[in-house]
């Protein structure tokens, strides 16, 4: 397994002749938090090649709104090779790219991820080449930060990693549910693993830990899916007939008194799908406090459950370039492995 980091290309720029500005116009901007960025030059690198303009400028000024890429590339401030594109025009390699300048409101300090959080994500690292990396996320953190949280999981791999160029998330996993996702470190693999996902050739294998007895004839749930939110904001999903389409599959595992150990292989990729795909079978995940009865959830909770009982098991896939198929596993955490313990003893009749 190699774990080299991506290296870091800096960019080729040559900033233009700024135009004076008065003292008066600087403090006016400093008493408006804002930050006004000169005139750049990028050349487009290889594993930019192909993309379109308005994808390019995105991802070069990262926080500024959509709103004002389109306004500059429509005025014509925007240039490759001193000719004027739209947005769906595409770069290629060695283009020059000008930027004009941009004003944008500075951003508030951020609380960096310590070197201990780093430590953590980096020792979860599963599986590392020069194209992608592989993680088995732990339960409780999310996979980016937002909503009230400083960081999430690219943010700490970005922290660690410093150097690398490029790392983004290929999916995503809810912040409680734990194990494998994947983390693009080049554009080209980016797309080509979220082609992958598109084309289902990329499967995943859950497992859960499930209330009830799972009954075996019970090996696909098919119903649609459709999200919607609380009064208070939250998200949430429920199975309506003017949903999206979804599938996914089951498997029973093992059966404990009064829980069953299912694997589920999601077919569609909808939000909270095996979730609320259990949910709807009669047979909640254990510990989901959004989708399992009050009832239910309380009696998890006295046997020492304290986390959503869905761990991101296995991964099948192909790598970018060279086309390898892998297959990945991860391994359970702690407090997944405490649980099934104790439900293990108590079917032996050893109540722990």
């Amino acid at each position: 397994m190699s774990r080299k980091s991506a290296s870091r290309k800096p960019a080729q720029t040559r900033p233009e002749k700024a135009k004076k500005t008065s003292r008066a116009g600087s403090e006016s901007q400093a008493v408006r938090g804002e930050v006004r960025q000169g005139v750049q030059w990028v050349t487009v690198d290889e594993d930019n090649d192909g993309q379109r303009v308005d994808n390019f400028l995105l991802a070069q000024l990262r926080g500024v709104p959509k709103s004002i890429i389109y306004r500059v590339i429509r005025k014509g401030e925007v240039r490759v090779n001193k000719g004027r594109v739209k947005p769906d025009s595409r770069v290629r390699t060695g283009d020059q790219v000008r930027i004009p300048p941009i004003t944008r409101k500075e951003k508030p300090d951020q609380v960096a991820p310590g070197s201990r959080v780093q430590g953590v994500m980096e020792s979860a690292v599963v599986f590392e080449n020069e194209q992608m990396l592989v993680v088995n996320k732990p339960s409780g953190i999310a996979v980016h930060g937002g909503s009230g949280l400083s960081f999430g999981l690219i943010e700490v791999l970005r922290s660690a990693r410093p150097n690398a160029k490029f790392l983004e998330l290929v999916h995503r996993l809810d912040r409680d549910t734990s194990g494998l996702i994947m983390v693009a470190k080049k554009r080209s693999a980016l797309r080509y693993l979220q082609d992958e996902l598109r084309q289902k050739r990329i499967r995943k294998h859950y497992h859960a830990l499930v209330a009830g007895d799972w009954p075996a004839s019970v090996d696909r749930v098919d119903v649609p899916l459709l999200r919607y939110e609380m009064p208070n904001g939250e998200r949430r999903v429920k199975v309506d007939a003017a949903g999206k389409a979804s599938l996914t599959t089951f498997r029973c595992l093992e059966h404990y008194a009064g829980y069953s150990l299912v694997e589920a292989s999601p077919i569609t990729g909808r939000t909270h799908q095996i979730r609320v795909h259990s949910a709807w079978a009669g047979h909640p995940i254990a510990g989901d406090d959004k989708y399992m009865d009050d009832v239910s959830l309380k009696a998890f909770r006295s046997i020492g459950g304290q986390r959503l009982m869905l761990h991101a098991r296995a991964l099948e896939f192909t790598l970018p370039v060279s086309g390898e198929a892998m297959r990945l596993e991860a391994p359970y955490d702690d407090a997944f492995n405490d649980v099934l313990r104790k439900l293990s003893g108590r079917l032996k009749g050893n109540d722990q």
